[in-house]
């Protein structure tokens, strides 16, 4: 028996380190951040799911975890690679790693971050373009200061329009007239307030109800802006209308206003100003060379439009019908220009790291990102909210960016990439609280990343293949794998593909990029995610099969996963049970922070990923726990958690109770004898209450 699939398994330890490394994951674990990707999961959790695997149940898993390991025997497939953790993590401890997506995004992310990066060629090849097209980005991002000093531009701001129904006259869609305040306004109450009489952008302080322009004296609410949730008020008539009947009667995605912007002055302070005449006709001018250069053919922009979906559907309606639409014309003219150059690169592998790269700066740089203000990371990129909403009040980022810059290129060169070789040449681990630097614990990352499993099955050490395609159908030799372990998509969650179209909007503009059979989309039929339970039931159990089919009759299928809704879980079980594996036993363990958008929304937040462990069927001998032992087993683990100083919501303890649950069933029938348990109020409980305290259950 395995580590992980006793009661022993110390999951407190693994959530402590969880905890940690969730606040800056991009920091801790920087290769699985080169590129954007959703629903990462945190490196040191999947680093201790290994070990759990390959140790046996009397191993002590706190010392393993810091201990050099070479487990060149032992083969792990991942199924839904996404960002690569399993991949890389398999790779630290020395097993030969299988990864496979169906999307080709996630898959040119991760051999990206995997593969050949030289550092010393990284640094030329980025000088190089700093020194030429850098150059020519950046002076159109260049303005005056309020001394008249010609000034670099930090970020412009800009507003949604809508023509008012009513008068027909442009309504600028501002929830509030504060375009700019503290992360922590407790602390530095400050803000920014734009005057809707005049125009001029003046300090002012949080949370007062009353401001004066200092310009044009005008008296205003600064909090009350035209624009409330899905109505806006017209200035001009006072007419109230919902905002969407307005774009479409338009026929077209809403126009933009340039209103401010943040500069940088030649003393190095920053300066939030209105917009001025040269502002604008420096925007126009940009326009007119977009248009220019276009009709040349000196310039390939993207041309694919979106389909309607779960999670492009709200953009649709807002008129974004084509993935041009999500930029303004100095973003497009900027952004083709880099592309282009970085297409030009001779080093394969620079090239292929900085367009990696570039792709990653999109989401930082479009009309769709928009500004958390100061004392923080000042662009909020598009995906914060996991879903393609579009932004009232966008920022427009310096392309390549300043010193001081958040979300450019130059700057995610040194936070990403360099970030990242840095990693690869000495792998960290995270250390528990109270010591700040990581322990070194594994070898340095090769580097190389093979595209197909050998024929003669002959495998090297610590051997990466990744591969793009659907994983029902690998084509890999029967019982060929020892592990899989994955953690696959959740159901009625983010339609990745529907996102990452975003990119791959961009990136099939180059031609070494292996894209979809069509090229118009990395929507597949076979992606495991769908709104029906029962579509996403099968699809998943149509991987699961696979995986039955790959791994070794003492091999190991371990997943993590969470679900607030009973549906999620009964089609979780049903493909579990439907591939032919039992669950053996399951683990809770600390996911990603607590505070990230989705999770802060929620009413219930789960905190806590479910790491459930299965063996095969028809080969494991096993007396089923009863329903009562899996309650008590649940208990017992809630009150582990607990003890260590965790916060549990009831979302969180119903998953905990559901994960035991799933031990008790034998097949896909059996489901519906647990659905009933999902309902139990489980009540508050805390670290002094009794293990065997009823409440905690019923």
């Amino acid at each position: 028996m395995r580590l992980i699939e006793t009661d022993a398994f110390p999951f407190e330890f693994l959530s402590r380190l969880a905890e940690r490394e969730s606040w800056r994951k991009e920091v801790h674990r920087p290769i699985y951040h080169v590129h954007k990707w959703w629903a990462k999961r945190l490196g040191s959790v999947f680093r201790g799911i290994l070990l759990g695997t390959a140790l046996p149940q009397e191993s002590d898993l706190a010392a393993a975890f810091y201990q050099h390991h070479d487990f060149r025997d032992i083969t792990v497939f991942d199924p839904f690679m996404g960002s690569g953790t399993t991949v890389g993590e398999s790779h630290k401890l020395g097993f030969t790693a299988l990864g496979r997506d169906i999307n080709p995004v996630a898959v040119e992310a991760v051999r990206t971050a995997l593969g050949p990066m030289d550092q010393a060629r990284l640094r030329t090849a980025f000088d190089t373009l700093s020194q030429h097209i850098g150059k020519e980005i950046r002076a159109l991002y260049s303005s005056r200061d309020s001394k008249g000093h010609p000034c670099e531009v930090l970020y412009f701001f800009w507003v949604m329009q809508v023509p008012c129904p009513g008068c027909q006259k442009p309504v600028d869609l501002f929830p509030s007239w504060v375009i700019a305040r503290n992360a922590y306004p407790n602390r530095k109450p400050e803000v920014q307030t734009l005057c809707p009489a005049c125009g001029d952008i003046f300090p002012g302080l949080h949370g007062q109800e009353e401001a004066t322009c200092r310009s044009c004296q005008a008296h205003f609410n600064p909090d009350k802006g035209p624009a409330k949730g899905a109505k806006a008020a017209c200035p001009h008539c006072h007419a109230s209308f919902k905002i969407l009947d307005a774009v479409a009667a338009t026929g077209t995605r809403p126009e933009f206003r340039l209103y401010g912007k943040l500069v940088l002055t030649r003393a190095g302070a920053k300066e939030y100003l209105p917009a001025t005449a040269a502002d604008h006709e420096a925007y126009r001018e940009c326009s007119a060379r977009l248009k220019e250069q276009t009709e040349r053919g000196n310039l390939r922009l993207p041309t694919l439009e979106l389909a309607n979906g779960y999670n492009t559907r709200q953009a649709m309606s807002y008129g974004f019908t084509a993935w041009r639409d999500f930029f303004n014309d100095r973003q497009l003219l900027t952004l083709a220009w880099l592309h282009r150059a970085i297409d030009w690169i001779i080093d394969e592998s620079a090239r292929a790291a900085l367009l990696t790269l570039f792709s990653g700066t999109l989401e930082f740089n479009n009309m769709f990102a928009s500004y958390k203000g100061e004392g923080t990371g000042a662009v909020r990129h598009m995906f914060s909210h996991h879903i393609l909403k579009p932004e009232r009040t966008p920022i427009e980022a310096n392309v390549w960016g300043t010193a001081k810059s958040s979300g450019s290129f130059s700057s995610l060169f040194r936070s990403r990439l360099l970030r990242a070789v840095e990693y690869r040449k000495m792998p960290t681990e995270v250390n528990g609280p109270g010591t700040a630097k990581g322990r070194i614990c594994s070898p340095p990352f090769t580097g190389r990343v093979e595209e197909s499993w050998p024929q003669d099955g002959r495998l090297g050490d610590r051997a990466i293949y990744l591969s793009c395609g659907d994983s029902a159908a690998t084509g890999l030799p029967d019982r060929s794998i020892d592990l899989v372990v994955t953690d696959p998509p959740f159901f009625d969650n983010v339609h990745y593909s529907e996102l990452a179209d975003f990119f791959h909007a961009w990136r099939h503009l180059t031609s070494e990029a292996a894209t979809p059979a069509d090229g118009r989309t990395t929507r597949s039929p076979s992606e495991v995610q769908d709104t029906d339970a029962g579509q996403f039931a099968a699809k998943l159990r149509n991987v699961f099969r696979e995986c039955h089919r790959l791994l070794k009759d003492d091999g190991l299928l371990v997943f993590t996963y969470h679900h607030s809704r009973d549906e999620g879980w009964k089609s979780l079980a049903e493909a579990v049970l439907g591939a032919g594996f039992v669950v053996v036993n399951s683990q809770p363990v600390k996911a990603e922070m607590s505070v990230a958008t989705p999770k802060s929304q929620a009413k219930e937040p789960i905190q806590l990923d479910i790491i459930v462990v299965c063996r095969k069927g028809g080969v494991t001998e096993r007396q089923r726990p009863s329903i009562d032992h899996a309650v008590e087993s649940a208990r017992a683990k809630l009150h582990r958690l607990l003890a260590t100083g965790f916060e549990l919501s009831r979302n969180d303890r119903k998953i905990v109770l559901l994960g035991q649950l799933l031990t008790t069933l034998g097949s896909p029938e059996d489901v519906e004898n647990i659905l009933p348990f999902s309902d139990v109020e489980v009540g508050e409980v805390t670290a002094q209450k009794s293990i065997c305290q009823p409440s905690l259950f019923d």
